[in-house]
């Protein structure tokens, strides 16, 4: 059986991956804010090097995968968490346990959305993301919204994962990334409740092409796959699991 470690894996999508790969018999270290193995604030410096001290103490030997699935939703404020722990946490744990997943050449799955392909974004943020100016992003987010920094945060990750597919997979490392649609989570929830947020997002849900919104196990499913030697050929790619909500809106794009 395996080793994995994670991040985010308290509750929602997370926790749904956790028990799948329990369940399968593989130990999971999870890193978490609270009820977890490991804990730590990943919007910090401090807190990431915590995550990263703990995954690597409990698992010398390697890892057979690592899923970054900490994040923040466009309802969190100030504007500048959201891009500390989807993007800036994501990219420092995941070249921090790089070399333990290369010892057995192991895959790792980035937590992207289906938002990171909409029209609009804030190129000027994106790059900042790109070129690792945390202070810079966080700076120029503020002035926006919380729609640009999740949408931006998940289109600048996806983009990095593109951008280093080749160079991790020369040493062994299959890097991924899930976009998921709308999904019942307790992010989502809050979200829902959001003054401003709510309504958009609700109409948002209700035109999923399937008709139905997404659950944690929809999303832990594809994940667990392309963490298994069933995907050994997939790299570098974007599932998108969403009820089809891509294809709906971006119907010549591919």
């Amino acid at each position: 059986m395996g080793i994995y470690a994670m991040t985010g894996g308290a509750t929602g999508i997370g926790a749904a991956v956790k028990e799948q790969l329990r369940a399968g018999g593989n130990t999971v270290i999870v890193v978490d804010i609270k009820d977890a193995d490991i804990i730590a604030d990943l919007s910090t410096e401090a807190g990431r090097q915590s995550a990263i001290d703990g995954i690597r103490a409990a698992a010398a030997e390697g890892l057979d995968g690592f899923i970054p699935c900490a994040g923040l939703g466009p309802n969190v404020n100030p504007y500048s968490l959201i891009s500390k722990v989807n993007y800036f946490a994501v990219v420092a744990t995941v070249e921090g346990v790089k070399d333990l997943i290369a010892k057995k050449r192991g895959a790792l799955v980035l937590i992207s959305s289906n938002s990171a392909s909409m029209p609009g974004m804030n190129e000027n943020y994106i790059d900042l993301l790109l070129a690792g100016d945390e202070a810079g992003a966080s700076s120029l987010i503020d002035t926006l919204d919380g729609h640009s920094a999740y949408a931006g945060s998940k289109c600048a990750l996806t983009r990095w994962m593109r951008r280093n597919t080749a160079a991790y997979a020369a040493e062994g490392i299959r890097m991924n990334a899930v976009a998921p649609g709308f999904t019942q989570t307790p992010l989502t929830e809050k979200v829902m409740a959001d003054e401003t947020l709510g309504a958009v997002i609700k109409e948002f849900n209700e035109s999923i092409p399937v008709g139905r919104s997404g659950q944690p196990v929809d999303i832990a499913n594809v994940i667990c796959f392309m963490l298994s030697p069933a995907s050994s050929f997939v790299c570098g790619s974007v599932f998108f699991v969403d009820g089809g909500h891509d294809a709906m809106l971006r119907p010549d794009q591919f």
